[in-house]
């Protein structure tokens, strides 16, 4: 029997997995995205090998994963479901206590679309949802700044040197205007903001991202500025 999920219309629901060891908060999660129109919550996982399998199965489009669970916790899930081929199309979303926290650095080395603090509104979360499932990063360029050029920048993790210049290599292969696209993406600019800034067109600044991705193998936006960071393109602000 093929098992292969047909391709979602445009009015067809975000698809939903919860992955949390609390079972009141994927409740109150469940309650929250099934009360609205375009999502659907189509699993629950209370760790991360119980939320990798039921990925797999169930193919979701966007996985709200908390970091730190029992047994195998939130990072090593989403790097499994990055690892997979089959789940290139799943977007993770990563849930902390703390927002500033080395942990989502490394959520988004392991293949996360972005992060969000567990305390967050329900407005907030709903937009996670909604922001991710449309392939975008949840990066404000607070947190850009901040957060991903602090840790990454300063080389945090024994594998960065040899990713770093894995990475500069590759972005031998960009164009003039990829790389400066890219750096305004690492800086947390939305298309919009870029589109003002190089004064074209939005559509033109998605398509220059799209080819980024393409040609650095990149699954999203976030995974662009973890690039940019880690191959030294983009610096930390030293001030």
């Amino acid at each position: 029997m093929d098992h292969t999920p047909t391709e979602p219309t445009a009015d067809a629901p975000i698809r939903v997995l919860l992955a949390d060891d609390q079972a009141l908060l994927r409740s109150a999660f469940r309650v929250l995205v099934d009360s609205e129109s375009d999502m659907e919550v189509v699993g629950e996982a209370a760790d991360g090998a119980e939320a990798f399998e039921t990925t797999r199965r169930e193919r979701p489009d966007v996985v709200l994963m908390d970091i730190r669970m029992p047994g195998t916790d939130g990072l090593a899930a989403t790097r499994m479901i990055s690892a997979d081929p089959e789940l290139a199309a799943v977007r993770v979303v990563m849930l902390t206590t703390f927002e500033v926290d080395e942990y989502v650095v490394a959520a988004l080395r392991a293949g996360a679309s972005g992060f969000l603090g567990k305390g967050a509104e329900p407005d907030e979360l709903l937009n996670a949802i909604r922001v991710a499932a449309a392939g975008d990063a949840l990066l404000s360029p607070a947190a850009t700044r901040g957060l991903i050029a602090t840790f990454l920048a300063q080389g945090g993790g024994a594998d960065a040197p040899a990713t770093g210049s894995a990475h500069s290599e590759r972005l031998a292969a960009l164009t003039g205007r990829e790389r400066e696209v890219l750096v305004l993406v690492a800086s947390g600019l939305s298309n919009d903001g870029i589109a003002g800034r190089l004064e074209v067109s939005p559509l033109t600044v998605k398509t220059h991202v799209n080819r980024a991705m393409a040609k650095l193998g990149a699954r999203d936006r976030a995974q662009l500025v973890v690039i940019a960071y880690e191959s030294g393109l983009v610096r930390p602000r030293t001030e």
